[in-house]
């Protein structure tokens, strides 16, 4: 006889060893039709019924104001996706504008007299945004981009409202250029900058329209700031080659001789700045804040600038006045994340949108003028009661090398007496942030199975200034997740966390570092879930796509150097995965354009050899993470039927 594939044996193993979810007869959960699933065995209808409260929340952001009526438009899902939709008054009544099976991410009014809307939408999740027209007279829907494999967004409507700029990589995949165009007529559309490297943003017109505001976006600790003239073509950058300086985002001051932006030149820090427009010469505005000053918006008259600082995850609204160079933070809004939107034409007031552990993201504003705050949307949290609901802790551990590394703890109820099992979540990246926001679904891994949640802040991550962000560039890499097994230690001395039973899981960089930690903590894991994760920066690299791989390189190291591919070759978990010996469950997005789906199936065929259980699941209509409601429901329920089995299931 034919002696078994390693494979086919590995498969066998780990169906002799998992327990049957469900029992004989009992109804189980069919996958959404775009979705693949490998070593998963039958879900039980049961874990979507007890779980289903925990699914049914809803989120709202702030797009845009009309711009000669006091109602904004947000975007929310009524039903699998979110679309556009209007909100006439604080606390009225959502009216949804766009219909389509695909999520929108952006949109815009017309500003002149808001007849019609401008909004992206890629398909499947392949990030290839287009630019469509909404005729709101009509509910025509018009493409006013090519529809190809480009990404174009980034809208900026020019001071007389007649047209807009933006960016688009359609020329050749790989740099992003400027175009400007009327979206009235698309065939006004017009190549405005041929630029080189896909980090070009546009951030403002002039006052007077002759010239934008670019910026140049190099790494996270590194980008500059260029004017373009309209008339002649000609760009001139602004910002001086400083080394390692980073600018947020820009405007023109009101007169036109300005830029304000962020810069941390000259400290550790975002810090709010102006720029003279003739030699560059910079000033500091704010400069007691020992915080990012992560966003901005001047008001239209320029006399008052609303900013967000970031404060250890946290948000804080403040505004500068620019009379008296003082600035005083804002009360009335919920504690939480701030994501800064945009003042109404008429000044006066401005829209943020707020987000806590208690509550989803809703659409607020502030009137400047009155000194009050408005809730414009009030999301559901589904059958989640907000007030039960556990805030974050924030919780510090020493590392390895005496670092102090922080991150957010949630506890379960304390009707679950012990030592609690728990799942640490590590963000994506890697310059993201753990903040503490809405956990929604996983608040069912508190409320319901008793599990604590970690959420580290590992070296590199962004908010705790700029030489802790570069610490774990280029050969440092392996340094974070070392970060991650002081954290293990660091449980393993709290008597109500249980340190036998941790999984480990993470999107995007926070996957790499889940397959890392199971490669190099096997002995102190139960289990882990990887969401479109790297497994190895090399071929990482060489995949993604072409708009992004010099921006990563910067960050990663660059895989044609012979040395870097040796040390790639080293950490990669795909060349360590016969040490991944826990239970391991991938996600993935088939039309991932980031991590593409070469990196899940290369680690998915490595790791089936080491005979330890392996679940794989693979959307075909979702790229970078599951946006699609009954997508991300079925992950979900599959998760929860991971955990039950491996992390709260028998030795």
């Amino acid at each position: 006889m034919r002696p078994l594939h390693p494979a086919v044996r590995a498969a066998l193993v780990c169906l002799a060893l998992a327990a049957p979810l469900a029992v004989a007869d009992e109804p189980t959960i069919t996958p959404p039709e775009a979705i693949r699933v490998e070593g998963l065995p039958p879900l039980p209808r049961r874990i979507a019924a007890r779980a289903r409260r925990f699914t049914e929340f809803r989120t709202a952001t702030f797009q845009d104001w009309h711009p000669t009526e006091r109602r904004m438009l947000v975007t929310t899902r009524f039903a699998d996706t979110a679309q556009v939709h209007r909100v006439n008054a604080p606390g009225a009544a959502r009216t949804q504008l766009t219909f389509g099976t695909e999520p929108v991410a952006a949109a815009t009014y017309d500003p002149r007299d808001g007849r019609f809307v401008v909004f992206t939408r890629d398909t499947g999740g392949n990030e290839f945004t287009q630019l469509e027209r909404l005729d709101l007279a009509t509910g025509a829907v018009e493409l006013l981009t090519d529809g190809g494999r480009s990404q174009n967004g980034g809208v900026v409507w020019s001071r007389s409202g007649e047209r807009f700029a933006y960016a688009s990589t359609r020329r050749n995949g790989a740099d992003r250029d400027v175009w400007v165009m009327d979206p009235g007529d698309r065939t006004t559309d017009r190549l405005v900058a041929e630029l080189s490297g896909g980090g070009w943003s546009v951030e403002d017109w002039a006052p007077d329209d002759g010239a934008l505001l670019l910026r140049e976006y190099l790494s996270i600790n590194r980008s500059h700031l260029h004017l373009l003239d309209l008339a002649t073509g000609t760009r001139r950058r602004l910002t001086p080659d400083a080394g390692d300086v980073a600018h947020g985002r820009a405007r023109f001051t009101a007169d036109g001789m300005g830029v304000l932006t962020t810069s941390d030149r000259d400290g550790e820090f975002l810090r709010l700045v102006r720029i003279d427009r003739a030699d560059g010469a910079q000033r500091t505005l704010v400069d007691d804040i020992p915080w990012d000053v992560e966003e901005f918006e001047p008001s239209p008259d320029g006399a008052t600038v609303a900013f967000v600082v970031n404060e250890a995850g946290a948000g804080r609204l403040h505004l500068w006045d620019a009379a008296s160079g003082r600035h005083r933070s804002v009360d009335g809004l919920p504690p939480g994340v701030i994501r800064l939107g945009t003042w109404r034409a008429a000044g006066g007031e401005f829209a943020v949108t707020v987000e806590s552990a208690r509550s989803p993201a809703d659409a607020w504003s502030v009137d400047v003028v009155a000194g009050t705050v408005s809730r414009w949307t009030e999301s559901e949290t589904g059958g989640m009661v907000a007030a039960l609901l556990p805030e974050a802790e924030a919780v510090r551990w020493p590392s390895f090398d005496g670092r102090e590394i922080s991150g957010f703890l949630y506890r379960p109820p304390a009707r679950f007496a012990g030592p609690r099992p728990v799942v640490i979540v590590i963000h994506g990246g890697p310059e993201g942030q753990s903040r503490p926001v809405f956990l929604g679904r996983n608040n069912f891994l508190l409320d319901e199975l008793g599990v604590a949640l970690v959420y580290p802040n590992v070296r590199g991550s962004s908010g705790f200034g700029k030489t802790f962000l570069k610490l774990d560039n280029g050969r440092e890499r392996m340094a974070s997740v070392r970060d991650i097994s002081a954290l293990l230690d660091w449980i393993a001395g709290r008597p109500d966390l249980d340190a036998g039973r941790v999984m480990v899981m993470g999107g995007s960089y926070g996957g790499f570092m889940t397959l890392a930690v199971s490669v190099e903590e096997a002995a102190r894991i139960r289990c882990s879930l990887d969401i479109v994760g790297i497994s190895h920066f090399g071929t990482f690299l060489k995949n993604t796509e072409s708009y992004r791989r010099d921006l990563r390189r910067v960050e990663y190291g660059d895989e044609r150097d012979p040395e870097m591919a040796a040390f790639f070759e080293r950490i990669a978990p795909l060349a360590n995965a016969g040490r991944i010996k826990r239970p391991l469950f991938v996600v993935q997005g088939a039309n991932d354009p980031r991590v593409p789906l070469s990196e899940a199936d290369q680690i998915v065929a490595q790791v089936r050899g080491n005979g330890t259980p392996l679940w794989y699941l693979v959307a075909g209509d979702e790229g970078h993470g599951f946006r699609k409601k009954a997508n991300a429901d079925f992950q979900f329920w599959a998760t929860v039927a991971f955990v039950e089995r491996y992390l709260l299931g028998g030795d």
